[in-house]
């Protein structure tokens, strides 16, 4: 085997691991935000969960890509730990439909018949000025690249008997019993990690067997390490993610090898099976000890392809059916394993759903932003409850404490409203459609609302802290009227979130509910002010003291004005796009 075959082998593989990416992408792309619509939809239950992995793998041809896409879905929140689960199970069957064409048409034909006007249709839709189509386009020519990288990496493999010194030094590895079988394992799991791609790795197996460099059941081992090896991807995806992303990409781990563990134990028997199956399609058995493959074209490397491939399905499903009944139990094994690192104080103080990136499509992008959006609603909420304690707090020491506290968040919702804006701004320099435009539009607006609440909680701090300077206090009668007010604020802030909730699935029909609390914190500070005017007036309060009451109460007031304002852009928002 000379210099130039062994690029050509390479150049083959890279055109079938970019034509795999192309076509992943364009997919993606082609799906944009609907693709979180069929993925929550699909999910309610375990068999659907499955269904879904088995229909996108099936459609993108790559586990992996599937597996990093639900990863990085969990990540931004899009998807809980359960649901992910039963989608990567699907994934791993969807899998194993590579192998299937590679076997029923890679090996069949000449594939360049087919790929290269593929090449010209993908060509025509790239060069359509919807994004759509290029986006179609994208897909078709990625799916001929991966055709034609399969056909090159066949032609580029030499015959067995023009290089008798590979057979020579495969039979020697080939002579251990299970040893040699746990060889091929290892040797199938680095070649994935390597390739980070288990389809490719698939190809690269069938090709080998086919032309008679391996045996059947060092094959199977080979497809077994595959399983093991592209867990890899996923776990790399999920390093720069929150536990929840590492949480999925450890129970994809969790499963391949409890799956290997099992057909290990079983191998012998599992590949009886296998050949049986084989049998009934009126082929050779693979699985016999005198079976070999001696010619790429006949019916030996036919049975042993469609062997390799039955093993894949075969291995993948029944484990699904073996574990999708522990999907629960899954997600509280890797619950216990991956832990939280921040700590309860700091936890909140961080984004959540952003952190690690963009997901594939500036729709994806936005819906994982408006996640993070709903997580700054929920910080500032908790520092209402800041602005509760201090306003609640005699005791000087603990006072200055709160008041840090609430400092600290406004700072923090400075901090946030930036990275989210800096998020956002990467998504709109994308091409994105109409209706993403007007949900970004709506969020800009949205966190500046949330941040100017940081800003109102420190001011509450401040006028606090002016209070203790000049030693005025509040009597108990002015506390309460105070929690009151807050009472309504907090509830304000509850249908806010809610209403957030809503706007992120599309539901958000009215809210009538946010114009309510509106109204109940414009009557209670109304009431507050002419109660407290009246006071002053006949000398019951003292004026100063008043002054820093009536100053809280209207900072509380324009808290509920910039929640209205956050519930009416987004119905306002909704209005449009519906």
């Amino acid at each position: 085997m000379s210099i130039l075959d062994i690029f050509s082998l390479l150049g083959a593989l890279g055109m079938f691991l970019y034509g795999m990416n192309l076509m992943s992408s364009g997919l993606q792309k082609a799906a944009g935000e609907r693709l979180r619509g069929f993925l929550s939809a699909m999910t309610s239950n375990p068999f659907k969960r499955v269904a879904t992995g088995v229909g996108i793998t099936a459609l993108i041809q790559s586990s992996s890509a599937t597996t990093v896409m639900v990863v990085s879905f969990v990540n931004a929140g899009l998807l809980t730990l359960v649901q992910a689960i039963g989608v990567i199970m699907g994934a791993n069957i969807g899998t194993t439909i590579t192998a299937w064409m590679v076997s029923l048409l890679g090996f069949k034909a000449d594939i360049s018949v087919l790929a290269v006007p593929m090449m010209l249709l993908g060509f025509l839709f790239s060069n359509s000025k919807k994004n759509q189509n290029r986006n179609i386009g994208e897909l078709i020519v990625g799916f001929a690249l991966l055709f034609l990288g399969l056909s090159f990496m066949k032609e580029s493999v030499p015959d067995l008997k023009q290089t008798p010194q590979v057979l020579e030094f495969v039979t020697q590895w080939s002579g251990y019993g299970f040893w040699s079988v746990l060889i091929f394992l290892g040797f199938g799991t680095i070649l994935t990690l390597i390739l980070q791609s288990s389809s490719a790795t698939m190809a690269i197996t069938l090709i080998m067997l086919s032309m008679g460099w391996i045996p059947f059941p060092m094959g199977c081992a080979m497809v077994l390490g595959e399983n093991i090896g592209t867990t890899i991807t996923a776990n790399i995806a999920a390093s720069v993610g929150n536990a929840s992303a590492k949480r999925a990409a450890l129970s994809h781990t969790i499963f391949n090898v409890f799956g290997v563990i099992w057909a290990l134990i079983l191998f012998r028997p599992f590949l009886a099976l296998v050949g049986k199956l084989i049998e009934i399609m009126g082929l050779p058995n693979p699985a016999d000890p005198g079976f070999t493959v001696t010619s790429a074209t006949g019916t030996e490397s036919t049975s042993a392809l469609y062997g390799l491939s039955m093993l894949h399905t075969l291995f993948n499903t029944i484990n699904t059916l073996i574990l999708i009944w522990f999907t629960g139990l899954i997600a509280k094994i890797v619950t216990r394993l991956v832990k939280e690192k921040e700590s309860k104080e700091e936890k909140p103080f961080r984004l959540k759903y952003i952190e690690a990136g963009h997901l594939a499509t500036p729709e994806l992008s936005a819906e994982q932003a408006f996640k993070e959006v709903i997580h700054f609603a929920n910080i500032s909420r908790n520092g209402l409850g800041y602005a509760r304690a201090a306003i609640n707090e005699t005791n000087p020491e603990k006072f200055e404490e709160l008041r840090g506290k609430l400092v600290k968040y406004e700072e923090i919702s400075d901090r946030i409203e930036y990275e989210i804006a800096t998020f956002l701004n990467a998504v709109s320099a994308e091409e994105i459609s109409a209706r993403t435009s007007m949900k970004i539009k709506a969020m800009y607006k949205i966190i500046g609302e949330l941040e100017s609440l940081g800003d109102s909680g420190e001011s509450i701090s401040r006028i606090l802290s002016r209070r203790n300077i000049h030693n005025k206090t509040f009597d108990a009668d002015t506390v309460k009227k105070l929690n009151a007010m807050i009472d309504l604020v907090d509830n304000a802030y509850r249908v806010m979130i809610t209403n957030l909730t809503l706007a992120f699935d599309g539901q958000l029909e009215e809210i009538s509910n946010a114009y309510a609390a509106e109204e109940r914190i414009n009557y209670l500070r109304n009431n507050l002010r002419d109660e407290e005017i009246e006071s002053i007036e006949s000398d019951r309060k003292n004026y100063q003291t008043s002054v820093y009451y009536m100053d809280i109460v209207s900072q509380l007031e324009t808290m509920g004005d910039f929640l209205i304002n956050i519930s009416q852009t987004l119905h306002k928002t909704q209005s449009r796009i519906s």
